[in-house]
């Protein structure tokens, strides 16, 4: 009986020493390892509203070599602070604090240095810690400094449409992500005020085998993208030269990794620079035109109805027709842009020479309601998945017509409206081995606790044959080799697919289109039988041409060039 006690107790006591070694554990991992960010928060309630110290986790561009590159983090600094009632001289101590500050304004100091009755009014933000320590050295009565910290976008407007910006919420207090990433992804990057405090007794008690993670439960980290920085700036750089040259409205810029859907880079002008944007004058700049707005495409859907014709077994690229340059479809007309007739012209022709008529034999041969069918399988008029706020359908009623015409007109981009990214995808499904992927940006979470989750979204639908991707992208290599520009674009060792389009603008508020006001676009592939990159490009009311292919073929040749040379892209012909 001794012994069974004895035993009992020393059971016991070998559960407390376990129990003591995993709270010691628990202790170390707290004070050492989180211990800074816990003190610092205790010791800044004493000091501003905690509020101010707020954490978010980071956004990062990724590199080629696989590295990463902050695009979005928190900065650590000082607010310079004045107590009025304590300030004795205000013209010597306005001076002295410029002399190390120059960003002070002396009449806004000035006014709110005679506020007697307020003991505290802010000067300054973003004070740093060299600054700080000479402001600290002056000793001058009633200027103090508080640690603050702050959203940081190092890059600027290097994707500023992607990456969002964090602002005030309708509170006027909490901050949260307003547009981009920083809203889409922001229950991942958000830090709640007390998230310390609370996981501080949750991991202390955790038991044992626990995460820290899984008894905070919570799953916040880092996000990690596709966009890769020097590409970005390529297609900013790009995009800003075109904008000088034609003056356009608005211009917009994908590229995408077709096999994958991975952003590889995104923009949209006019832009912003996020560290900035409460100084922006329209707030319309914040709007993301490549998933918030929807366009007549024009021709670029040429290629998309005709695969769907291949598809069908409607027709083969060497089908034939008598092109008399208009025909008349349920009482409307319907012409090609020049309105002159080819005579007979076989499919390859109808790309080369993008004839609309053609088109519409296209969408007889294939049946309207068949090829409404296919292009909704395509993803017209449904959301695309990607990863970025506001995202809306493409328009596409006309697809639900019995009139014949609106399915000829779809066929070469008029009467259905689509977003870019939404028309990237399409594209994408032409040249990937005829796969709807879906696009996105985010690739990976770095969560606080050392995990790492693919969050890269691998779905595949099958929406054209190998057989029909292959031959309508022979098709528009074609395009490129001999048609546009006469061929004078064609890359001797690198095969290229690709298509212009232009398309009248619908008027606003009434039925029709204007006859001097156009949208732009261009897309492509390469290396054309095995894509790594596709690019979209597109802007509205260019000035001084009517055509894309006199806007914007030299600046998808110029993202080519940098493509194949930053990636090393090794020949494929």
């Amino acid at each position: 009986m001794r012994a069974q006690f004895t035993f009992r107790v020393r059971l016991l006591l070998v559960g407390v020493v376990l129990v003591a070694l995993v709270l010691v554990g628990r202790l170390y991992q707290l004070q050492i390892v989180h211990g800074a960010s816990y003190r610092e928060e205790g010791t800044q309630q004493y000091v501003r509203d905690a509020a101010e110290l707020f954490e978010r986790g980071a956004i990062y561009f990724s590199k080629r070599d696989g590295g990463r590159v902050a695009a979005a983090h928190v900065r650590d600094g000082y607010v310079l602070a004045i107590n009025p009632s304590l300030i004795t001289d205000v013209g010597g101590t306005y001076h002295q604090l410029a002399a190390i500050v120059p960003d002070i304004d002396e009449e806004v100091f000035r006014a709110r240095a005679t506020k007697v009755d307020d003991p505290y009014e802010e000067i300054a933000h973003h004070i740093d810690r060299t600054t700080a320590a000479s402001v600290r050295a002056l000793a001058l009565p009633g200027v103090s400094l508080y640690r603050e910290k702050w959203r940081q976008y190092p890059a600027g407007t290097l994707g500023a449409h992607t990456i969002g910006f964090v602002g005030y919420g309708p509170d006027g207090h909490s901050r949260l992500g307003l547009y981009g990433l920083e809203r889409y992804w922001n229950d991942t990057l958000k830090r709640e005020g007390d998230t310390l405090y609370v996981n501080f007794f949750a991991e202390l008690f955790a038991s044992v085998g626990e995460t820290a993670s899984a008894a905070s439960q919570t799953r916040v980290g880092d996000v990690v993208t596709s966009i890769e920085p020097s590409v970005q700036r390529e297609l900013d750089m790009v995009l800003t030269q075109t904008l000088e040259q034609w003056e356009a409205q608005q211009l917009a810029g994908i590229v995408l990794d077709p096999q994958t859907g991975d952003v590889i880079a995104l923009s949209a002008l006019p832009t912003y620079d996020p560290n900035t944007y409460a100084e922006a004058d329209d707030l319309r700049v914040f709007q993301n035109p490549i998933v918030e707005d929807v366009y007549e495409m024009g021709s670029i859907i040429k290629p998309i109805a005709m695969a769907i014709g291949l598809d069908e077994g409607a027709i083969t690229a060497d089908s034939r027709y008598n092109d008399t340059g208009r025909v008349v479809i349920d009482g409307s007309p319907i012409s090609n842009y020049d309105g002159r007739a080819r005579g007979e012209v076989d499919m390859q022709e109808v790309l080369n020479q993008s004839l609309n008529v053609g088109m519409a034999f296209v969408a007889r041969e294939v049946g309207g309601q068949r090829l409404g069918e296919r292009m909704r399988e395509l993803g017209f008029g449904e959301e695309t998945g990607v990863d970025l706020p506001f995202e809306v359908r493409g328009l596409i009623d006309n697809l639900e017509s019995p009139r014949e015409v609106e399915y000829a007109t779809a066929a070469f981009g008029q009467g259905i409206a689509l977003t870019p990214i939404e028309t990237a995808r399409a594209l994408a499904a032409l040249g990937n081995g005829g796969y709807l992927v879906t696009p996105h940006i985010a690739q990976r979470i770095l969560y606080e606790h050392g995990t790492e989750g693919n969050v890269s979204i691998d779905e595949h639908e099958q929406v054209f044959s190998s057989e029909t991707s292959e031959e309508i992208t022979r098709m528009l290599v074609n395009v490129v080799d001999d048609a546009l520009r006469d061929g004078a674009v064609k890359k001797e060792h690198y095969s290229i697919a690709a298509k212009t389009g232009t398309a009248q603008i619908a008027k606003r508020g009434e039925r029709g289109y204007y006859d001097d006001r156009f949208l732009h676009s261009f897309f492509g592939y390469f290396p054309a039988y095995d894509p790594q990159f596709l690019i979209f490009l597109m802007h509205t009311e260019p000035k001084g041409a009517q055509y894309a292919s006199e806007t914007l073929t030299d600046p998808f040749m110029q993202l080519v060039d940098f493509l194949i040379n930053y990636y090393e892209i090794p020949p494929d012909r």
